[in-house]
Parts: C-alpha cells; structure tokens; sequence
C-alpha cells in the first residue's frame, strides 16, 4: 500500500452508533438481542467485542456489516447512515467462504472482478496481497489444499484486496489450534499495522482480546449492552510476551469478574472506562 492510500484510510473508518436496539425474530417470536448501545470507534481503531455466546456480539457486527437492519437508534460510517452492505465492510467469518473450485489466486480477486477491474490490474493485487499474508508461494492451490490456517489467511486477503474502510471479524480464528491461532493473532497485527483500516475484532477469548485490541468493549448477557470498555496499554508492535505481565493479569481478571457477574445478576450500573491507572 502507498503512503497516500495509508493516509487516506487514516481519515476513513470512523464508527458512531446512538442508542442502538436490534431485534431478531418476528411475531411473537421477535426478541431484542442488543440494547442500547452508545459508541463511537476512531479510524484506523482495533476494537473487540468481548461478550459471552448468545450476548449479540455477532449480531452488533451484523448490524455494522449492513446485513441486519437496526430498529431503534442509528448506526453510521463516516457519518452516513449504514442500510445495506457495502465493498468497503469487509467481513472474516469463523469458517471461510472461499470458492471451492477456484484458485487462490482467483479467489482473492473475485472481489476486484466483480468491481469492474482489468484481469492484469486485478491479477496484480491478489499477488501483492497473498504476498502479504505469506501465500504467494500457494496462489495456484485450491482452498481444500491448504491447511486451516492458510484459508483463514487467504480469506483475509480475500476482503482486504477490496481496501476496505472496515475490517469486520466474527472469530476468525476461533477453530484453529492454540499455535496456529497465535500465529495468526500476530499476523493480523502485522498486516492492520500497514494497512490502518478499522478493525472490530469479536471473541469470547479474554487473552484474544487484549492481545489484539486498543479497547476491549466488555457485553453483557442478552440483550446485549456495552457494560465496560477496557484499554489495553501495551505498546505497539506487540509479542506474546505481554500475556505473562502483571498488567495483562490484572486487566484479565477484570474481565473475568464482569463476564462471571454479568450470568448471575440480570443487571450491572453502568461502569467508568477502565484504564491501568484505575486498577488495583
């Protein structure tokens, strides 16, 4: 990526959602799955939503990807209203959607195809970014060949091709084993480090999310509610290392108390952002 394409999506990406409410379901069986949610995220921001299974996380990303509409509030990018989905929300799902019968090469440039791009042009940006991901070697496999890892890896090169303002992850890497998930936890933040794109990152792994995030949006039980934000203040690039600090610990068993009180308690009062400086 040039410096004048970084610099552009330094200013893009920005998040804004106001007292958003997403209900699933119709008829009698329609329930609210999340609930009043206020926040904003800055360009080039890496947020996860932390949240127990059935909390709404996936939803709330849904809801930013345009493929699930918001019925209370308003949710925009860049300051326009977000009503369907667009090139520019990429989304990464826990298992890849890459096409079975082509390459991985034509796989990644499906997206430039479909945009009206040359085959050369098109051509050209799959191999830069299977460079970037380490496939440049792979390009002519076919998704069944390559290990667990290397799809998820040639599924993020898939959207990033398309320079999207927004980089959306629904566990990317939640069936992967612990090594392989390291590694690609590390490779995200490689690539987010050059690209500067706005990622929202969802988990329900703690140690994923404040390896990963600059802020760590804690959600309660459904219906979903933003009950605290956490700010990782590790320094940047990051290693493993950080997750053996008293820092890391400490933040990690706060993150265990509001997971663990959020399933007995129907409610908790709203909560100040939680930095090192107020833990202890």
């Amino acid at each position: 990526m040039s410096g004048q394409e970084r610099r552009a999506f330094s200013d893009t990406g920005r998040i804004d959602l106001e007292s958003v409410a997403i209900q699933l379901g119709s008829g009698d069986k329609a329930f609210e799955a999340v609930s009043d949610v206020t926040l904003s995220i800055a360009p080039g921001e890496f947020v996860c939503l932390l949240g127990p299974s059935g909390c709404g996380k996936s939803t709330l990303l849904g809801a930013l990807a345009g493929h699930i509409p918001v019925a209370r509030g308003r949710l925009s990018v860049d300051g326009k209203t977000v009503d369907g989905p667009h090139p520019e929300r990429g989304i990464v799902f826990q298992h890849h959607t890459l096409f079975p019968w082509k390459s991985v090469l034509e796989n990644v440039a499906f997206g430039p195809k479909m945009r009206g791009i040359g085959r050369r042009a098109r051509r050209q940006k799959a191999e830069e970014i299977l460079g970037l991901v380490g496939l440049q070697d792979f390009a002519t496999r076919y998704p069944k060949q390559l290990s667990g890892g290397m799809q998820q890896r040639v599924e993020i090169a898939r959207v990033l091709v398309n320079r999207p303002r927004l980089l959306l992850m629904d566990e990317p890497f939640g069936a992967l084993d612990a090594l392989t998930r390291m590694n690609m936890q590390e490779l995200l933040l490689d690539i987010w480090s050059r690209f500067r794109t706005t990622i929202v990152f969802v988990t329900h792994d703690i140690d994923e999310a404040l390896f990963l995030a600059d802020r760590v949006l804690v959600m309660s039980a459904r219906p979903g509610r933003i009950i605290e934000e956490i700010k990782a203040p590790f320094a940047r690039p990051r290693s493993s290392a950080i997750s053996v600090t008293p820092e890391f610990g400490i933040l990690k068993r706060r993150c265990l108390e509001l997971l663990h009180t959020r399933q007995q308690v129907t409610t908790l009062p709203r909560l100040e952002p939680l930095g090192l400086e107020n833990v202890g």
